[in-house]
């Protein structure tokens, strides 16, 4: 028994690479991925260095990112066609990171980040990020785009100014501030690296819009006085990432932490949600527990490499399926073909306009928006939009630890009040009877025998519902002698729930009143006998059914049973 269950564990953990290895890989599968992984690689090319910059630091920590986490990323996780790298939902906490701590600080955070993801894939809690709450999720993603569009607008407009504060009013009152400095150069660029990729979009979705964008700008930005990579970065490293290890402040671990479970909350929720679309095109299903540990393992390794965070990106992921990738073969690929790429064009990268990087992050703030989901959403329940609006503006205006942490409380509250209120304990007319009937003639009331009262609990009784069983009793004029307390209709009970049937028990015991239970499914059955709540002759009686519940009542109070008509 215990070897079996340790081989359904090691099942869970198996990287997908294994299984289409087993499963038999032939040339055709090679030369199908080998096409994706090139499409994936030009695609990924221009984001990779807009998403290091944007963050606040060099193009090359992009590329870093990408090749050594997005080939650990596709070599080790659950996922066939899963593409990871850098993404744009890291922006806005790499970039506080950076400014606060130094680039030791964010290796310390992505090494922490990428240590909790692999105890998270260990202790398989990949299963519970499907119970994300929705508004939040679409709250910080809206949250996120909105600060990265914000965080370009310098190079998009080309002004001249330092450093772009991370404060997301202060970034504001800056650009106002500096808003005479506006260079028309770097605004044309902007536009028509917007006009490029949106026309390449429509007309020509399979085109490398992206690419082609910052080619045509670095050819129409020659001779302007428009700043480019080589101008703010210098000339890009042509050789290998090598290991090599900053200084890393370990004195402030816990200022980081915060960080570092952000990060890997962020890696671990955007993984997962780009491996079920991904699932959803193929037809797959990926392995979660798996993903998340590949996740850890690739963050560790791009730390000490001195990359960036990263994570299984959506986008990237769908090209290479929409490209005919089969295999975790063409992610790997695609790392490659991205350090072929670095080494070969590393010296032609310095002619790239920054304006050009800041119209394909402008396109991405918007893909990642949500804005249909976000305006769909304004429309659910009241507290669902309490969510969503309090996590978006705690995302844009505060931290988004903040946001995720009190997101996550309030969604919590949110549904425990609803739990709450579904609950109902009632003592009406014409209730649903234990055999799934519903008596039509004949209220519940005209077959109680005198002495004796009974309540219906429809819900689960837990504890944001428990202190409904306080008032039962005051509710009679008269004490019963019996009281009949139907539980078919509640499907789960937990300690609380126990904790309020107990001292219900205490309140019946000190009226002189029995207390009969019928109807208890497996789960309450369970839970409170694992609470040692038991039956006592006179005192508290357990029964299938409420026909049982009547005789036994009738017997109690020495009266006969009416009949059922």
């Amino acid at each position: 028994m215990a070897s079996h269950r340790v081989k359904q564990y090691a099942k869970l953990l198996e990287p997908k690479l294994l299984t289409v290895l087993r499963e038999g890989y032939t040339s055709a599968d090679l030369r199908r991925d080998a096409v994706a992984g090139l499409t994936v690689a030009i695609v990924a090319l221009p984001l990779a260095m807009a998403l290091a910059i944007a963050s606040g630091t060099t193009p090359e920590k992009g590329l870093y990112t990408a090749i050594i986490a997005g080939f650990l990323i596709s070599a080790l996780g659950g996922s066939r066609v899963q593409i990871g790298g850098p993404t744009a939902a890291f922006i806005p906490v790499v970039f506080v990171v950076i400014e606060r701590f130094g680039i030791g600080g964010l290796i310390l955070c992505t090494l922490l980040a990428g240590l909790m993801l692999i105890a998270a894939g260990l202790m398989r809690l990949g299963t519970l990020m499907k119970y994300m709450p929705q508004p939040v999720i679409t709250g910080f993603t809206a949250g996120i785009a909105i600060s990265i569009f914000s965080s370009q607008i310098k190079d998009a407009l080309g002004l001249q100014m330092g450093n772009v504060p991370a404060d997301f009013l202060a970034r504001w009152q800056a650009y106002g501030q500096h808003v005479a400095t506006a260079q028309p150069a770097a605004l044309g660029i902007t536009l028509l690296g917007l006009a490029v990729i949106l026309t390449m979009r429509r007309w020509f979705p399979r085109w490398p819009g992206f690419l082609i964008a910052l080619l045509l700008c670095s050819l129409v930005s020659i001779g302007l006085p428009a700043e480019t990579i080589g101008s703010r970065f210098g000339m890009l490293p042509s050789a290998l990432p090598s290991f090599e290890i900053p200084h890393i402040p370990f004195e402030r671990t816990g200022e980081l932490l915060p960080s570092s479970f952000t990060i890997a909350f962020l890696a671990g929720v955007e993984s997962l949600l780009s491996a079920v679309v991904a699932d959803g095109m193929t037809g797959g299903r990926h392995r979660s527990n798996c993903e998340l540990v590949a996740q850890g393992v690739a963050n560790v390794g791009s730390a000490l490499f001195g990359g960036l965070p990263a994570t299984g990106a959506i986008a990237r992921t769908a090209t290479n399926v929409r490209a005919g990738g089969h295999s975790p073969i063409a992610g790997m690929l695609h790392a490659a073909l991205l350090l072929v790429f670095m080494l070969a064009l590393a010296p032609l990268m310095r002619f790239v306009p920054l304006a050009a990087l800041a119209s394909v992050l402008l396109v991405v703030a918007w893909n990642i928006s949500e804005y249909e989901h976000f305006r769909h959403t304004l429309s659910a329940p009241k507290g669902d939009r309490l969510v969503l609006l309090l996590t978006f503006f705690l995302t844009v205006f505060f931290d988004l630890t903040l946001a995720i942490e009190v997101g996550l409380v309030v969604a919590a509250f949110v549904f425990m009040f609803r739990m709450a209120e579904a609950v109902e304990v009632t003592s009406g007319v014409k209730l649903i009877e234990d055999n799934g009937e519903v008596p039509t003639d004949l209220s519940q009331r005209d077959r109680l025998p005198p002495g004796v009262e009974a309540f219906q609990i429809s819900g689960p009784l837990f504890f944001g519902a428990a202190n409904r069983l306080d008032n039962l009793l005051d509710q009679f004029r008269d004490p019963p002698k019996v009281f009949i307390l139907r539980m078919r209709l509640v499907p789960i009970v937990d300690s609380s729930g126990v904790h309020a049937l107990k001292a219900l028990l205490d309140r019946c015991r000190r009226r002189g009143i029995v207390l009969v239970m019928s109807g208890l499914q497996p789960q309450p059955r369970r839970v409170i006998a694992k609470m040692h709540l038991h039956p006592r002759e006179g005192e508290l009686h357990f029964v299938a059914d409420f026909e049982s519940a009547l005789q036994l009542s009738a017997q109690l109070v020495g009266v006969s049973t009416p009949e059922r008509e």
